[in-house]
């Protein structure tokens, strides 16, 4: 898995081979591991695919946050105009922590949600 570019636990290497292991045999087989390495790539996919969309919307002097002007400011380039209380109403749906703005982390469950 490390040199596939995985990094798993050893728990969550178990549990890998479990979910994986297609005649129950407690080994993958090339099948097997086949196909956990395309899930795999499929999940780093949808994790650039992510930050490559959080990037558009962070906070421009690149503190890592999306914050209400932020939000604002891209909304208009996509032709929606709105006010940054309604922003940071958005905001405040998925700001797990409470501090005003959206980390990658919070951006994640606002996505896949």
């Amino acid at each position: 898995m490390k040199a596939a570019g995985g990094a798993l636990t050893e728990e969550e290497a178990e549990m890998a081979v479990r979910l994986s292991d297609s005649d129950g045999d407690g080994l993958l087989g090339l099948e097997d591991f086949k196909k956990l390495m395309e899930g795999m790539e499929e999940e780093r996919n949808k994790e650039s695919e992510l930050i490559g969309a959080f990037g558009l919307y962070e906070d421009m002097e690149g503190s890592g946050y999306i914050t209400p002007k932020s939000l604002k400011k891209m909304l208009s380039r996509l032709g929606e105009s709105t006010s940054i209380e309604n922003c940071k109403a958005m905001i405040s749906r998925f700001d797990i922590n409470g501090d005003g703005v959206l980390s990658f982390d919070e951006f994640k469950v606002m996505m896949t949600n």
